[in-house]
């Protein structure tokens, strides 16, 4: 008999949400986790930054409460107490998850965990046996080779403990991890350049929406089209070297540079190799169920390189413990669709989308037409931000069949209302489907009632 019905190995949202999921349906479960439970996006990642976030943006609302005929003196941003409610917002949450997984029955080790075979796995070197495995380790901050990087830069982890608020911060990448921090800093005050490879920032995102992101975020100078060659001085004052657009040779000087170029799947002493995983781009590959080449070894998250998104991870554990569960009684049916994974930035503005911008739609040979409407259109947004500030709702539908294909959107609590439009797109409704919907008035959803009118007209 196998010593436990699963074991997961990380405990990130794959990992947890998989270990809750089971341990509901009365499995016997080990979690192992080297650290602490709740992974990158809990402890170091999705939750401190916006609960900094929420703080810079309360700061700025109070230094532009003259607008709204509030008027406040003597605001400022105490970066202590910040740090203080970030950890205090943190320990409630990772103690929530640990109190949850106890109650389901999961047992959870702090121990280093490796899978050496199917069924098989090593913990803090005594080798364990279950019927299925989970490997959920997640993923890690990616160091380019950069001359004089070392020592001279911090990664996300360390820019989130930084003692002070940088007076200069550099940003090297122009993702969604440096748009974030360069947003937050900004916010609170701090002189922000950001370094960008590529022509745009937020790659992933329709290039309409990118541009007005990019536009949207104040304090903050953007230099796209550049790399970066070199990197040099002492801590606190370093310069960081780069080539532009056009060739020349250009230097910016900061007492923190954050490396923010992406993530990578940690495989690393996961013992993904040894036992014999397929690994494809340095990731575990999996088939739309979630399940590897090993019998009974699954992969979900970050680690997989499918998607690096929490709530995707979240999504691949539901239906890799849906496919565990339902063998032997029913045919494994849930599979992950990722046209229809969401995505968000929490800048200052927030943005958020989900399925194909214009061109990815164009670059798979489908037929499109696209519609952009400003969010000044509603009136909730601009009773709470003026006619002035950024927002916008794109749309993209097949010309043919009016099908929906895309949802973009920039502007206040867009990642709130994404979840309507995934609902659109996974139902596959027509832009006629979508004027049918009732949106509540008065809300900013209606811009999405509003772009629906506007395409095709």
């Amino acid at each position: 008999m196998s010593d436990y019905d699963v074991i997961i190995i990380g405990g990130g949202p794959g990992g947890y949400l998989a270990a809750e999921r089971l341990g509901h349906a009365g499995m016997r479960v080990l979690l192992a986790e080297a650290d602490t439970v709740g992974g990158t996006c809990l402890n170091v990642g999705c939750i401190p930054t916006k609960s900094l976030l929420h703080s810079a943006k309360t700061y700025r609302h109070a230094l532009d409460g003259a607008m709204f005929g509030v008027n406040v003196t003597g605001v400022q941003a105490d970066w202590s107490a910040m740090q203080a409610w970030k950890a205090k917002t943190v320990g409630t949450l990772v103690g929530g998850v640990q109190a949850n997984l106890r109650r389901l029955g999961v047992t959870i080790v702090h121990e280093h965990a490796r899978v050496v075979g199917a069924g098989r796995v090593e913990v803090a070197g005594s080798v364990h046996k279950a019927d299925h495995v989970i490997v959920a380790t997640g993923s890690e901050p990616v160091m380019p080779p950069i001359p004089g990087a070392d020592g001279r830069v911090v990664d996300s982890t360390g820019l989130l403990a930084v003692e002070v608020i940088p007076e200069r911060l550099v940003v090297i990448g122009g993702g969604v991890i440096g748009v974030e921090f360069a947003s937050l800093f900004a916010a609170l005050g701090s002189q922000v350049d950001v370094v960008e490879l590529l022509p745009e920032i937020l790659p992933f995102m329709d290039t309409d929406i990118a541009s007005r992101v990019r536009a949207g975020i104040e304090g903050v100078t953007f230099h796209l089209g550049c790399r970066v060659e070199s990197l040099d001085g002492e801590p606190g004052s370093t310069t960081v070297r780069f080539t532009d657009a056009d060739g020349s040779e250009q230097a910016l000087t900061a007492d923190t540079v954050l490396m923010a170029v992406g993530r990578r799947p940690r495989i690393a002493d996961s013992g993904a190799a040894e036992a014999g995983l397929d690994l494809v781009r340095g990731a575990i590959r999996v088939d739309d169920t979630m399940r590897t080449n090993l019998p009974g070894v699954w992969a979900v998250g970050d680690v997989t390189g499918r998607s690096l998104l929490a709530h995707a991870a979240y999504r691949m554990a539901e239906i890799a413990t849906a496919n565990i569960l339902s063998l032997g009684r029913v045919p494994p049916g849930e599979r992950l669709r990722e046209d229809t994974i969401p995505w968000a930035v929490y800048a200052i503005p927030e943005s958020a989308g989900v399925g194909l911008s214009e061109s990815q739609a164009e670059a798979r040979g489908l037929d499109v037409t696209s519609a952009v409407v400003p969010l000044y259109l509603s009136g909730r947004f601009v009773a709470e931000n003026g006619v002035g500030a950024p927002g916008a709702v794109k749309l993209v539908a097949e010309t043919g069949s009016r099908v929906v294909r895309g949802i973009h959107m920039l502007g206040t609590y867009a990642p709130e209302m994404i979840w309507g439009a995934v609902s659109v797109l996974e139902n596959e409704l027509t832009i006629d489907d979508l004027r049918q919907i009732v949106f509540p008035h008065p809300t900013v959803s209606e811009g999405i009632r509003e772009a629906s009118w506007a395409i095709f007209s």
